[in-house]
């Protein structure tokens, strides 16, 4: 018998890789006969959706319009969330709870009220909110543990979100409140994505045996798969988000001592300010945010595709569609990273290094690649099928 599922995700559109997985995993289950519900907040840009009648309604933590003690009161799970995921639980009655991105906007409630009412909860984690009350286990351009073994107050300390005393004091409560030793009893299984994600996970004292890697998994359909062994355009290229953690502004300058020519994709917090910085750099080409058909082409037409990230990036679907494209990867060695490449579909640079990045990315402009080859080995590694399969054994508790 197949299980029921709610889906659980703070957003309902295509905002990111943690969203994008959450609508493709939709349709994996659906199309393998499954009930799904999906449980997110209100709001104007997600999806249609035959549940958004529940949806907990939007709160607002930044801007003119930002309200804190609502915001206040979602993070520690009181009120409104807590009966609206009660009511769409009431009325799917759900096997599987499935939560992905959760904190802030949703709560970490949702994983208590599932488990008190007996259902299997299953967390799949996209960033270091666990572990880090600000993501990214990164504190003024370093990597960053304070906060790991319960000592969550460095956040406040630190005044690492946002460099606010205010926002990282609401970090701090969110964090204490949904600690280790809470969240270890709501929750049944917790989903790495990569290995380097399950160790951290493990150093800051989580429990082993609730931790498992699956992989991320990429679009089995034809539209999704194209053709591995199509033309190759003159340009390498960049797809993601423009922010400081992605490593953009190291790219941009090793783009410009390498003198390759460069295609960035997408929008972020830096997007002005590299498109003026960058203006004059005549290899270098910024498309804006494109659709993921536009994305898909674009890496297909590229020689290589390059992540830069000077974060602890965990599995990124940027890599992996890549690859699933059959166009190889230069990539930073950091977090999981490393995990997706070898001698045979791309090279790893020193992350945050300008030099090393530029020679890299020259040399592997001068190699020849099989991209079939790339592609058929993507493919298989990256199934949506294999990664049902793990799936299917983690909600049973097998």
């Amino acid at each position: 018998m197949k299980s029921k599922v709610l889906l659980v995700s703070k957003f309902y559109y295509r905002r990111g890789g943690a969203c994008v997985y959450v609508l493709n995993l939709e349709r994996l289950l659906l199309d393998r006969g499954h009930e799904v519900a999906v449980f997110a907040m209100d709001y104007g840009l997600n999806e249609p959706s035959r549940w958004s009648g529940f949806f907990a309604p939007e709160v607002k933590f930044f801007g003119r319009d930002a309200h804190l003690l609502p915001a206040a009161r979602r993070v520690l799970g009181i009120g409104d969330v807590k009966a609206r995921f009660s009511a769409i639980v009431d009325r799917v009655r759900p096997d599987v709870v499935h939560l992905n991105n959760i904190h802030s906007y949703l709560s970490p409630v949702v994983a208590a009220i599932a488990h008190e009412r007996g259902i299997r909860v299953v967390w799949t984690l996209h960033d270091y909110k666990l572990v880090c009350p600000a993501y990214s286990c990164r504190r003024n351009g370093v990597d960053c543990t304070d906060c790991f073994g319960n000592r969550l107050h460095n956040v406040l300390l630190h005044r690492c979100m946002k460099h606010s005393v205010k926002a990282s004091a609401l970090a701090f409560a969110e964090a204490w409140r949904w600690r280790r030793t809470v969240l270890e009893r709501c929750v049944d299984a917790f989903i790495c994505p990569s290995r380097f994600m399950a160790d951290v996970m493990i150093r800051a004292g989580y429990d082993a045996r609730k931790i498992h890697v699956v992989c991320n998994f990429v679009d089995e359909s034809p539209a999704g798969r194209g053709n591995a062994a199509s033309r190759r355009g003159d340009y390498c290229c960049y797809a993601g988000r423009l922010s400081e953690e992605k490593g953009v502004d190291t790219l941009l300058k090793a783009a410009t001592m390498s003198s390759l020519p460069l295609k960035v994709a997408g929008e972020g917090p830096l997007s002005d300010e590299l498109r003026g910085r960058y203006a004059d750099c005549l290899n270098v080409e910024f498309l804006g945010k494109l659709d993921r058909a536009g994305v898909m082409e674009l890496l297909r037409g590229a020689r290589f595709s390059v992540v830069p990230s000077e974060w602890w990036e965990n599995n990124p679907l940027s890599a992996i569609e890549s690859l699933s494209c059959g166009t190889p990867v230069v990539g930073a060695a950091t977090g999981g990273i490393p995990e997706l490449i070898d001698d045979g579909n791309g090279r790893l640079f020193m992350s945050g290094d300008v030099d090393d990045l530029a020679w890299t990315m020259k040399e592997e402009w001068r190699s020849l690649r099989d991209n079939e080859a790339i592609a058929r080995d993507a493919r298989a590694r990256f199934s949506a099928s294999r990664h049902y399969d793990s799936l299917m054994s983690i909600y049973s508790g097998s």
